[in-house]
Protein backbone atom coordinates (compact mmCIF):
# COMPACT_ATOMS: atom_id res chain seq x y z
CA UNK A 1 0.00 0.00 0.00
CA UNK A 2 1.31 3.72 -0.80
CA UNK A 3 1.95 6.20 1.86
CA UNK A 4 -1.29 7.86 2.56
CA UNK A 5 -1.42 10.71 4.77
CA UNK A 6 -4.68 11.38 6.64
CA UNK A 7 -7.41 13.34 4.55
CA UNK A 8 -9.71 15.89 5.98
CA UNK A 9 -13.26 16.95 4.65
CA UNK A 10 -13.82 13.73 2.59
CA UNK A 11 -17.33 13.48 3.06
CA UNK A 12 -17.19 17.20 1.78
CA UNK A 13 -15.48 15.84 -1.37
CA UNK A 14 -17.69 15.26 -4.82
CA UNK A 15 -17.98 11.44 -5.79
CA UNK A 16 -15.43 12.35 -8.51
CA UNK A 17 -12.60 13.61 -6.02
CA UNK A 18 -13.45 10.36 -3.92
CA UNK A 19 -12.91 8.34 -6.22
CA UNK A 20 -9.85 10.19 -7.31
CA UNK A 21 -8.48 10.42 -3.95
CA UNK A 22 -9.46 6.45 -3.04
CA UNK A 23 -7.73 5.10 -6.10
CA UNK A 24 -4.75 7.34 -6.24
CA UNK A 25 -3.79 6.42 -2.84
CA UNK A 26 -4.73 2.50 -2.58
CA UNK A 27 -5.02 1.17 -6.11
CA UNK A 28 -2.26 -0.64 -8.65
CA UNK A 29 -3.82 0.25 -11.32
CA UNK A 30 -6.07 3.29 -10.62
CA UNK A 31 -7.39 3.36 -14.28
CA UNK A 32 -8.67 -0.41 -13.81
CA UNK A 33 -10.26 -0.13 -10.94
CA UNK A 34 -12.12 3.08 -11.99
CA UNK A 35 -13.07 1.61 -14.64
CA UNK A 36 -14.49 -1.60 -12.44
CA UNK A 37 -16.18 1.07 -9.85
CA UNK A 38 -17.94 2.66 -12.24
CA UNK A 39 -19.24 -0.61 -14.05
CA UNK A 40 -21.08 -1.19 -10.83
CA UNK A 41 -22.93 2.21 -11.21
CA UNK A 42 -26.63 1.79 -12.44
CA UNK A 43 -27.12 3.28 -15.87
CA UNK A 44 -30.09 5.13 -14.37
CA UNK A 45 -28.74 8.16 -12.72
CA UNK A 46 -31.98 8.48 -10.38
CA UNK A 47 -31.47 5.24 -9.20
CA UNK A 48 -27.86 5.67 -8.90
CA UNK A 49 -27.99 8.62 -6.89
CA UNK A 50 -31.00 6.86 -4.94
CA UNK A 51 -28.18 4.22 -3.97
CA UNK A 52 -25.62 7.04 -3.74
CA UNK A 53 -27.73 8.79 -0.59
CA UNK A 54 -28.22 5.43 1.64
CA UNK A 55 -24.85 6.13 3.54
CA UNK A 56 -22.13 8.48 3.49
CA UNK A 57 -19.06 8.97 1.04
CA UNK A 58 -20.81 6.02 -1.33
CA UNK A 59 -18.32 5.05 -4.54
CA UNK A 60 -20.11 2.55 -6.34
CA UNK A 61 -22.68 -0.19 -5.64
CA UNK A 62 -21.91 -3.94 -4.46
CA UNK A 63 -23.80 -6.40 -6.12
CA UNK A 64 -25.11 -9.80 -4.28
CA UNK A 65 -27.12 -12.55 -6.40
CA UNK A 66 -30.51 -12.08 -5.91
CA UNK A 67 -32.09 -15.44 -6.10
CA UNK A 68 -35.86 -17.27 -5.73
CA UNK A 69 -36.69 -20.24 -3.96
CA UNK A 70 -39.66 -21.41 -5.05
CA UNK A 71 -42.51 -23.75 -3.97
CA UNK A 72 -42.73 -22.66 -0.51
CA UNK A 73 -46.13 -23.82 0.80
CA UNK A 74 -46.74 -21.75 4.06
CA UNK A 75 -49.95 -21.92 5.59
CA UNK A 76 -51.97 -23.49 3.09
CA UNK A 77 -50.10 -20.82 0.63
CA UNK A 78 -47.42 -21.20 -1.82
CA UNK A 79 -44.98 -18.71 -2.12
CA UNK A 80 -41.63 -17.94 -3.78
CA UNK A 81 -39.02 -16.64 -1.84
CA UNK A 82 -36.67 -13.68 -2.70
CA UNK A 83 -33.23 -14.98 -1.05
CA UNK A 84 -30.26 -12.14 -1.47
CA UNK A 85 -26.64 -13.99 -0.90
CA UNK A 86 -23.39 -15.04 -1.94
CA UNK A 87 -23.31 -18.47 -1.18
CA UNK A 88 -23.58 -20.92 -3.73
CA UNK A 89 -25.49 -23.75 -1.98
CA UNK A 90 -28.46 -21.53 -0.15
CA UNK A 91 -30.94 -20.99 -3.03
CA UNK A 92 -30.93 -24.40 -3.91
CA UNK A 93 -30.82 -25.85 -0.47
CA UNK A 94 -34.16 -24.18 0.89
CA UNK A 95 -35.60 -24.87 -2.59
CA UNK A 96 -35.03 -28.50 -2.31
CA UNK A 97 -36.46 -28.44 1.14
CA UNK A 98 -39.50 -26.52 -0.24
CA UNK A 99 -40.38 -29.31 -2.82
CA UNK A 100 -39.51 -31.98 0.04
CA UNK A 101 -42.55 -30.46 2.78
CA UNK A 102 -44.42 -29.22 -0.24
CA UNK A 103 -45.21 -32.60 -0.95
CA UNK A 104 -45.93 -33.75 2.89
CA UNK A 105 -48.68 -30.60 3.99
CA UNK A 106 -45.85 -27.92 3.91
CA UNK A 107 -45.03 -25.80 6.70
CA UNK A 108 -46.76 -24.33 9.63
CA UNK A 109 -46.58 -21.01 11.50
CA UNK A 110 -47.29 -19.01 14.59
CA UNK A 111 -46.65 -15.77 16.04
CA UNK A 112 -46.33 -16.47 19.47
CA UNK A 113 -45.69 -12.59 20.60
CA UNK A 114 -44.49 -9.25 18.71
CA UNK A 115 -43.10 -7.02 21.27
CA UNK A 116 -40.10 -4.88 20.87
CA UNK A 117 -38.08 -3.18 24.38
CA UNK A 118 -35.96 -0.15 25.16
CA UNK A 119 -34.47 0.85 28.19
CA UNK A 120 -33.67 4.20 29.44
CA UNK A 121 -30.03 3.95 31.77
CA UNK A 122 -29.82 6.22 33.98
CA UNK A 123 -27.89 6.45 37.75
CA UNK A 124 -29.37 7.43 40.76
CA UNK A 125 -28.00 8.80 43.89
CA UNK A 126 -30.25 8.12 46.36
CA UNK A 127 -29.99 5.20 49.15
CA UNK A 128 -33.60 4.00 49.14
CA UNK A 129 -34.56 2.11 45.53
CA UNK A 130 -38.15 1.46 47.48
CA UNK A 131 -38.49 5.41 47.51
CA UNK A 132 -37.47 5.83 43.37
CA UNK A 133 -40.45 2.67 43.38
CA UNK A 134 -42.89 4.84 44.60
CA UNK A 135 -42.04 7.73 42.47
CA UNK A 136 -42.43 5.80 39.73
CA UNK A 137 -45.62 4.60 40.65
CA UNK A 138 -47.32 7.77 41.63
CA UNK A 139 -45.52 9.44 37.96
CA UNK A 140 -46.06 6.69 35.40
CA UNK A 141 -49.12 8.04 33.81
CA UNK A 142 -46.91 11.04 32.94
CA UNK A 143 -44.48 9.15 30.79
CA UNK A 144 -47.49 8.00 28.49
CA UNK A 145 -49.16 10.89 28.60
CA UNK A 146 -45.55 13.59 27.75
CA UNK A 147 -45.26 11.26 25.01
CA UNK A 148 -48.45 11.66 23.09
CA UNK A 149 -47.40 13.99 20.16
CA UNK A 150 -45.23 11.20 19.44
CA UNK A 151 -47.37 7.85 19.91
CA UNK A 152 -50.66 9.26 18.32
CA UNK A 153 -49.85 8.02 14.69
CA UNK A 154 -48.42 4.48 15.85
CA UNK A 155 -51.75 4.12 18.37
CA UNK A 156 -54.09 4.80 15.37
CA UNK A 157 -52.45 1.67 13.37
CA UNK A 158 -52.90 -0.60 16.23
CA UNK A 159 -49.12 -0.31 17.94
CA UNK A 160 -47.86 1.39 20.88
CA UNK A 161 -45.96 1.74 24.18
CA UNK A 162 -47.06 -1.46 25.86
CA UNK A 163 -45.64 -0.69 29.18
CA UNK A 164 -42.99 1.01 31.24
CA UNK A 165 -41.29 -0.48 34.29
CA UNK A 166 -38.79 0.36 36.82
CA UNK A 167 -35.92 -2.27 37.06
CA UNK A 168 -33.50 -2.07 39.86
CA UNK A 169 -29.77 -3.44 38.81
CA UNK A 170 -27.84 -2.02 41.50
CA UNK A 171 -26.87 -5.28 42.41
CA UNK A 172 -24.56 -5.17 39.05
CA UNK A 173 -23.74 -1.24 39.16
CA UNK A 174 -23.84 1.31 41.61
CA UNK A 175 -27.19 3.31 41.34
CA UNK A 176 -28.18 1.36 38.27
CA UNK A 177 -31.47 1.76 37.16
CA UNK A 178 -33.54 1.36 34.47
CA UNK A 179 -36.93 2.52 32.42
CA UNK A 180 -37.68 -0.97 30.13
CA UNK A 181 -40.68 -0.37 27.92
CA UNK A 182 -42.31 -2.41 25.45
CA UNK A 183 -43.71 -1.40 22.16
CA UNK A 184 -45.72 -2.56 19.58
CA UNK A 185 -44.51 -1.47 16.38
CA UNK A 186 -47.36 -2.79 13.77
CA UNK A 187 -45.21 -3.59 9.98
CA UNK A 188 -42.79 -1.54 11.09
CA UNK A 189 -39.39 -1.95 12.66
CA UNK A 190 -39.50 0.79 14.67
CA UNK A 191 -36.30 1.87 15.82
CA UNK A 192 -36.89 5.22 14.94
CA UNK A 193 -40.38 5.45 17.19
CA UNK A 194 -38.89 3.62 19.88
CA UNK A 195 -36.05 5.49 20.25
CA UNK A 196 -37.75 9.03 19.77
CA UNK A 197 -40.20 7.46 22.74
CA UNK A 198 -37.49 6.38 25.07
CA UNK A 199 -35.68 9.86 24.73
CA UNK A 200 -38.96 11.85 25.90
CA UNK A 201 -39.05 9.37 28.70
CA UNK A 202 -35.46 10.56 30.26
CA UNK A 203 -36.56 13.83 29.97
CA UNK A 204 -39.81 12.87 31.48
CA UNK A 205 -37.97 11.54 34.03
CA UNK A 206 -35.87 14.44 34.80
CA UNK A 207 -38.82 16.65 34.58
CA UNK A 208 -40.76 14.57 37.02
CA UNK A 209 -37.84 14.23 39.68
CA UNK A 210 -37.31 18.19 40.03
CA UNK A 211 -41.10 18.93 40.47
CA UNK A 212 -41.84 15.70 42.52
CA UNK A 213 -42.23 16.33 46.71
CA UNK A 214 -41.86 12.43 47.66
CA UNK A 215 -38.16 12.70 47.63
CA UNK A 216 -35.71 14.47 48.96
CA UNK A 217 -33.37 17.60 47.01
CA UNK A 218 -30.21 15.01 46.65
CA UNK A 219 -32.34 12.54 45.54
CA UNK A 220 -34.08 14.22 42.35
CA UNK A 221 -31.10 14.19 40.60
CA UNK A 222 -30.65 11.49 38.13
CA UNK A 223 -27.58 10.83 35.43
CA UNK A 224 -29.02 10.11 31.86
CA UNK A 225 -26.73 7.57 31.02
CA UNK A 226 -28.30 6.67 27.43
CA UNK A 227 -31.81 5.76 25.78
CA UNK A 228 -31.87 3.04 23.12
CA UNK A 229 -33.86 0.43 22.04
CA UNK A 230 -32.66 -3.40 22.34
CA UNK A 231 -32.37 -4.99 19.74
CA UNK A 232 -32.50 -8.37 22.15
CA UNK A 233 -36.56 -9.09 21.15
CA UNK A 234 -37.08 -12.43 23.27
CA UNK A 235 -40.76 -11.45 23.16
CA UNK A 236 -41.09 -10.77 19.40
CA UNK A 237 -41.10 -14.36 18.84
CA UNK A 238 -42.37 -16.92 15.85
CA UNK A 239 -42.40 -20.62 15.44
CA UNK A 240 -42.06 -22.54 12.46
CA UNK A 241 -42.51 -26.54 11.89
CA UNK A 242 -42.92 -29.03 9.68
CA UNK A 243 -44.43 -32.80 10.19
CA UNK A 244 -45.37 -35.84 8.86
CA UNK A 245 -45.58 -39.84 9.54
CA UNK A 246 -42.57 -41.70 9.83
CA UNK A 247 -43.84 -43.94 6.88
CA UNK A 248 -44.08 -41.02 4.65
CA UNK A 249 -40.92 -39.39 5.49
CA UNK A 250 -38.98 -41.56 1.55
CA UNK A 251 -36.67 -38.69 1.51
CA UNK A 252 -34.61 -40.55 -0.74
CA UNK A 253 -31.10 -41.68 0.17
CA UNK A 254 -31.35 -45.11 0.72
CA UNK A 255 -31.74 -45.14 4.48
CA UNK A 256 -34.80 -46.43 6.39
CA UNK A 257 -37.21 -44.38 7.38
CA UNK A 258 -37.17 -45.09 11.22
CA UNK A 259 -33.17 -44.40 11.08
CA UNK A 260 -33.50 -41.13 9.30
CA UNK A 261 -35.88 -39.30 11.55
CA UNK A 262 -33.24 -41.44 14.56
CA UNK A 263 -30.39 -39.67 12.88
CA UNK A 264 -31.87 -36.50 12.24
CA UNK A 265 -33.32 -36.25 15.82
CA UNK A 266 -29.98 -36.96 17.47
CA UNK A 267 -28.05 -34.71 14.66
CA UNK A 268 -30.45 -31.86 16.30
CA UNK A 269 -29.63 -33.05 19.64
CA UNK A 270 -26.07 -32.70 19.75
CA UNK A 271 -26.68 -29.52 18.85
CA UNK A 272 -28.47 -28.52 21.60
CA UNK A 273 -26.11 -30.05 23.95
CA UNK A 274 -22.73 -28.96 22.12
CA UNK A 275 -21.92 -25.73 21.61
CA UNK A 276 -19.18 -26.14 18.99
CA UNK A 277 -21.83 -27.88 17.19
CA UNK A 278 -24.20 -25.38 17.70
CA UNK A 279 -22.43 -22.46 16.52
CA UNK A 280 -22.43 -23.80 12.81
CA UNK A 281 -25.61 -25.28 12.85
CA UNK A 282 -27.57 -21.82 13.65
CA UNK A 283 -25.39 -19.98 11.05
CA UNK A 284 -26.79 -22.55 8.51
CA UNK A 285 -30.43 -21.65 10.08
CA UNK A 286 -29.45 -17.77 9.29
CA UNK A 287 -27.84 -18.85 5.75
CA UNK A 288 -31.72 -18.68 5.07
CA UNK A 289 -32.83 -16.58 7.40
CA UNK A 290 -30.35 -13.47 6.74
CA UNK A 291 -31.22 -14.14 3.18
CA UNK A 292 -34.59 -13.32 3.12
CA UNK A 293 -33.94 -10.48 5.52
CA UNK A 294 -31.79 -8.72 3.12
CA UNK A 295 -33.88 -9.11 0.46
CA UNK A 296 -36.64 -7.52 2.23
CA UNK A 297 -34.45 -4.66 3.37
CA UNK A 298 -34.52 -5.67 6.96
CA UNK A 299 -31.11 -5.50 9.24
CA UNK A 300 -29.95 -8.27 9.24
CA UNK A 301 -27.71 -7.98 11.63
CA UNK A 302 -30.17 -7.12 14.16
CA UNK A 303 -31.34 -10.67 13.07
CA UNK A 304 -28.24 -12.27 13.91
CA UNK A 305 -27.35 -10.95 17.19
CA UNK A 306 -30.58 -11.55 18.66
CA UNK A 307 -30.47 -15.03 17.38
CA UNK A 308 -27.19 -15.82 19.00
CA UNK A 309 -28.50 -14.04 22.57
CA UNK A 310 -31.86 -16.48 22.43
CA UNK A 311 -29.63 -19.49 21.36
CA UNK A 312 -27.82 -18.65 24.42
CA UNK A 313 -30.55 -17.36 27.08
CA UNK A 314 -30.31 -20.64 29.10
CA UNK A 315 -26.56 -20.27 29.89
CA UNK A 316 -25.19 -22.67 27.02
CA UNK A 317 -25.09 -21.82 23.68
CA UNK A 318 -27.89 -24.38 22.10
CA UNK A 319 -29.66 -25.31 19.07
CA UNK A 320 -32.52 -22.83 17.51
CA UNK A 321 -33.86 -26.07 16.30
CA UNK A 322 -35.79 -28.97 17.66
CA UNK A 323 -36.70 -32.35 16.28
CA UNK A 324 -39.12 -35.42 17.95
CA UNK A 325 -41.08 -38.53 17.04
CA UNK A 326 -44.44 -38.07 18.56
CA UNK A 327 -46.79 -40.87 17.82
CA UNK A 328 -44.62 -42.25 15.08
CA UNK A 329 -44.63 -38.40 13.37
CA UNK A 330 -41.16 -36.84 12.69
CA UNK A 331 -41.47 -33.29 13.82
CA UNK A 332 -39.33 -30.46 13.27
CA UNK A 333 -39.90 -26.95 14.20
CA UNK A 334 -37.76 -23.87 14.96
CA UNK A 335 -38.90 -20.71 17.69
CA UNK A 336 -36.80 -17.49 16.84
CA UNK A 337 -37.70 -13.90 17.51
CA UNK A 338 -37.22 -12.05 14.60
CA UNK A 339 -37.91 -8.09 14.95
CA UNK A 340 -38.91 -7.07 11.18
CA UNK A 341 -40.77 -4.34 9.00
CA UNK A 342 -42.35 -4.32 5.73
CA UNK A 343 -42.55 -0.39 6.11
CA UNK A 344 -39.82 2.24 6.73
CA UNK A 345 -36.33 2.54 6.22
CA UNK A 346 -35.35 1.31 2.85
CA UNK A 347 -38.31 -1.47 1.92
CA UNK A 348 -40.31 1.42 0.28
CA UNK A 349 -36.96 3.24 -1.65
CA UNK A 350 -34.78 0.53 -2.52
CA UNK A 351 -36.08 -0.80 -6.24
CA UNK A 352 -34.99 -4.94 -5.20
CA UNK A 353 -36.16 -4.70 -2.13
CA UNK A 354 -39.76 -3.25 -3.16
CA UNK A 355 -39.52 -6.04 -5.75
CA UNK A 356 -39.44 -8.92 -3.17
CA UNK A 357 -42.10 -7.49 -1.38
CA UNK A 358 -44.01 -7.92 -3.91
CA UNK A 359 -42.80 -11.37 -4.93
CA UNK A 360 -44.02 -11.86 -1.26
CA UNK A 361 -47.47 -10.63 -1.75
CA UNK A 362 -46.91 -7.25 -0.26
CA UNK A 363 -46.64 -9.24 3.25
CA UNK A 364 -47.48 -7.51 6.42
CA UNK A 365 -44.31 -7.68 9.78
CA UNK A 366 -46.77 -10.63 11.07
CA UNK A 367 -46.45 -12.74 7.68
CA UNK A 368 -42.83 -11.81 6.97
CA UNK A 369 -41.75 -12.90 10.33
CA UNK A 370 -43.46 -16.36 9.78
CA UNK A 371 -41.79 -16.65 5.94
CA UNK A 372 -38.20 -15.66 7.30
CA UNK A 373 -38.66 -18.27 9.96
CA UNK A 374 -39.67 -21.22 7.73
CA UNK A 375 -36.36 -20.06 5.16
CA UNK A 376 -34.42 -20.64 8.48
CA UNK A 377 -36.24 -23.86 8.91
CA UNK A 378 -35.87 -24.78 5.35
CA UNK A 379 -32.08 -24.32 4.78
CA UNK A 380 -31.90 -26.35 8.51
CA UNK A 381 -33.24 -28.97 7.02
CA UNK A 382 -31.39 -29.47 4.03
CA UNK A 383 -28.02 -28.94 5.56
CA UNK A 384 -28.92 -31.39 8.29
CA UNK A 385 -30.75 -34.18 6.39
CA UNK A 386 -27.07 -34.23 3.87
CA UNK A 387 -24.79 -34.33 7.09
CA UNK A 388 -26.52 -37.68 8.01
CA UNK A 389 -27.02 -38.80 4.50
CA UNK A 390 -24.15 -37.89 1.78
CA UNK A 391 -22.41 -36.14 3.85
CA UNK A 392 -22.03 -31.86 3.29
CA UNK A 393 -19.63 -31.86 0.46
CA UNK A 394 -21.13 -33.71 -2.12
CA UNK A 395 -24.26 -30.89 -2.71
CA UNK A 396 -22.28 -27.86 -1.38
CA UNK A 397 -18.99 -28.02 -4.18
CA UNK A 398 -21.67 -29.51 -7.11
CA UNK A 399 -22.73 -25.75 -6.37
CA UNK A 400 -19.64 -24.24 -5.63
CA UNK A 401 -18.23 -25.62 -9.13
CA UNK A 402 -19.05 -23.26 -11.29
CA UNK A 403 -17.10 -20.84 -8.68
CA UNK A 404 -13.79 -22.73 -9.09
CA UNK A 405 -13.96 -22.95 -12.77
CA UNK A 406 -14.55 -18.84 -12.81
CA UNK A 407 -11.54 -18.14 -10.54
CA UNK A 408 -9.59 -20.32 -13.64
CA UNK A 409 -11.02 -18.27 -15.98
CA UNK A 410 -12.71 -20.87 -18.40
CA UNK A 411 -14.94 -20.71 -21.55
CA UNK A 412 -18.18 -21.49 -21.80
CA UNK A 413 -17.01 -24.80 -23.26
CA UNK A 414 -14.91 -25.74 -20.92
CA UNK A 415 -17.57 -25.47 -18.20
CA UNK A 416 -19.74 -27.49 -19.95
CA UNK A 417 -17.07 -29.97 -20.34
CA UNK A 418 -16.03 -30.03 -16.59
CA UNK A 419 -19.46 -29.73 -15.45
CA UNK A 420 -20.59 -32.69 -17.25
CA UNK A 421 -17.99 -35.12 -16.19
CA UNK A 422 -18.76 -33.81 -12.54
CA UNK A 423 -22.45 -35.27 -13.20
CA UNK A 424 -21.04 -38.72 -11.80
CA UNK A 425 -18.13 -37.91 -9.81
CA UNK A 426 -17.79 -35.81 -6.65
CA UNK A 427 -16.23 -32.34 -6.81
CA UNK A 428 -13.42 -31.20 -4.88
CA UNK A 429 -10.98 -28.11 -5.46
CA UNK A 430 -8.19 -30.26 -6.67
CA UNK A 431 -10.20 -32.37 -8.72
CA UNK A 432 -12.00 -29.53 -10.36
CA UNK A 433 -8.49 -28.08 -11.45
CA UNK A 434 -7.52 -31.48 -12.78
CA UNK A 435 -10.45 -31.73 -15.06
CA UNK A 436 -9.84 -28.18 -16.39
CA UNK A 437 -6.58 -28.86 -17.63
CA UNK A 438 -7.01 -31.63 -18.85
CA UNK A 439 -9.75 -30.09 -20.98
CA UNK A 440 -7.78 -27.45 -21.85
CA UNK A 441 -4.74 -29.13 -22.07
CA UNK A 442 -2.25 -27.79 -19.84
CA UNK A 443 -0.22 -28.85 -17.22
CA UNK A 444 -2.14 -28.75 -13.76
CA UNK A 445 1.02 -26.31 -11.97
CA UNK A 446 -0.20 -23.82 -15.09
CA UNK A 447 -3.68 -23.48 -14.41
CA UNK A 448 -2.62 -22.79 -10.39
CA UNK A 449 -0.55 -20.10 -11.52
CA UNK A 450 -3.32 -18.47 -13.60
CA UNK A 451 -5.58 -18.97 -10.70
Amino acid sequence: MKNVQPIKGFSKLTKQAKLAWLVNHYSQKPEQTLGMLGGYWHKDAEVQQLHDEFIENTISNYYLPFGVAPNFLINGKLYALPMAIEESSVVAAAAKAANFWMDRGGFRTRIISTQKVGHVHFIWSGSEAEKLKEFFAASKNAFFEKSEDITRNMVLRGGGVSDIILVDKTDLEPGYFQLQATFETCDSMGANFINSCLERFAKTLQEELAETTMLADEERHVQIVMSILSNYTPECLVRAEVSCAIEDINEGSGISNSEFADKFCRAIRIAEIEPYRAVTHNKGIMNGIDAVVLATGNDFRAIEACGHAFAARTGSYRSLSHAEVVNNRFVFSLEIPLSLGTVGGITNLHPMVKFAHEILGNPGARELMEIVAVAGLAQNFSAVRSLITSGIQKGHMKMHLLNILNQLEATDSEKEQVVEYFKDHVVSYSEAVRVFCQVRGIQQDQSINQA
